[in-house]
C-alpha cells in the first residue's frame, strides 16, 4: 500500500546534523526537520549562539542538541562527526550549510579571505560528507545530503556585489552535489542542493545595507526576500521520503530573480 503525503513527510525516528545551524537558514532548516520528528545536532562555531538556538528548537518540543566547530577545520570537523555519532547514533540526513562570504573587488581580493571561503564553503561540506556517509550512510545503504548553494553560485553578479569568491564556492557545491550524487546513488544516498536567494541574515547585512531591501526586493518577481518560512518545505522534500527520487538537483529558493537573470 502507498503511504500517505504526511507519512512520505514523517522522519520520526531519524537524526539530522545541521552545520552553520544556530542562526538564520541553518537554524529555520532545523526546525523543518525537528518539526518533522527528527533529532537534530546543531553545530557552529559559537557556544553561546548554540545553546540559545537548541533551547529555541526544544522549547518547540524537538530533541535538539549541540557542539562547537569550525567547519573550516578538518580537526574540528573529525571531532564534530565522532562526537555526533556518540551522542546521536548513526546520523540519517547531513545538511551542509555553514558558509562565509567575503566582499571585495576581484583585482584586489585577498588570497587569505579567497582561502577561508573556499575552506568552508566546498573543502568542509566535502569533508564532513565523506565522514558521515563512510560511518553512517554507506554501511545502511541510506543517507540524505542537502547541501547549501546560492544562485549566486548560477553565474556573475551585478559589479558592485564583489563576492567572486562567494560565486565561484557556491558554483563549486552544485557541482560538488551533482558529480556526488551519481557517485553515492549506488549506495541509496540522495544528494541535492538548495540555491537561497536574499534572505536578510547577518551574512547579508552589508549587502543589505549597501544595495537597499527594497532595490534587492524589487529584483525578485515576486517582489521580496527570503523569510523565516521559505526554506522549510524544500528542505523537507529533499530530507524525506517524499523526495527519494530526486537526488543530484538543485532548486533555487529566490523569489524569482535566478529566472530574470537567467541563472
Amino acid at each position: 500500500m502507498t503511504r500517505t503525503v504526511q507519512q512520505l513527510f514523517d522522519l520520526t525516528g531519524k537524526t539530522a546534523l545541521v552545520t552553520g545551524g544556530s542562526r538564520g537558514l541553518g537554524l529555520q532548516m532545523a526546525h523543518a526537520l525537528g518539526e518533522a520528528g527528527a533529532k537534530i545536532m546543531l553545530s557552529s562555531r559559537k557556544a553561546g549562539d548554540l545553546e540559545e538556538a537548541a533551547g529555541d528548537l526544544q522549547a518547540a518540543g524537538i530533541d535538539a542538541r549541540w557542539i562547537a566547530a569550525d567547519c573550516s577545520r578538518e580537526e574540528d570537523i573529525r571531532r564534530l562527526a565522532e562526537q555526533t555519532f556518540e551522542r546521536m547514533g548513526d546520523v540519517d540526513i547531513l545538511v551542509n550549510n555553514a558558509g562565509a562570504a567575503w566582499g571585495a573587488p576581484a583585482e584586489d581580493h585577498p588570497v587569505e579571505a579567497w582561502d577561508k571561503v573556499m575552506n568552508l564553503n566546498v573543502r568542509g561540506y566535502f569533508i564532513l560528507s565523506q565522514l558521515v556517509a563512510k560511518r553512517s550512510m554507506i554501511p545502511r545503504k541510506a543517507g540524505r545530503i542537502v547541501n547549501i548553494a546560492s544562485i549566486a553560485g548560477l553565474g556573475g553578479n551585478p559589479p558592485e556585489m564583489n563576492t567572486l569568491a562567494y560565486n565561484t564556492s557556491k558554483g563549486a557545491v552544485i557541482t560538488f552535489t551533482q558529480a556526488l550524487a551519481c557517485e553515492w546513488g549506488k549506495y541509496g544516498i540522495n544528494v541535492n542542493a538548495i540555491c537561497p536567494g536574499f534572505f536578510p541574515s547577518r551574512m547579508t547585512k552589508g549587502t543589505l545595507e549597501r544595495i537597499g531591501e527594497d532595490k534587492l526586493a524589487q529584483n525578485a518577481p515576486l517582489r521580496r526576500l527570503g523569510d523565516d518560512e521559505d526554506l522549510k518545505g524544500i528542505t523537507l522534500l529533499y530530507a524525506s521520503d517524499a523526495g527519494k527520487h530526486i537526488t543530484g538537483q538543485w532548486l533555487a529558493v529566490d523569489g524569482g530573480v535566478s529566472v530574470v537573470t537567467g541563472g
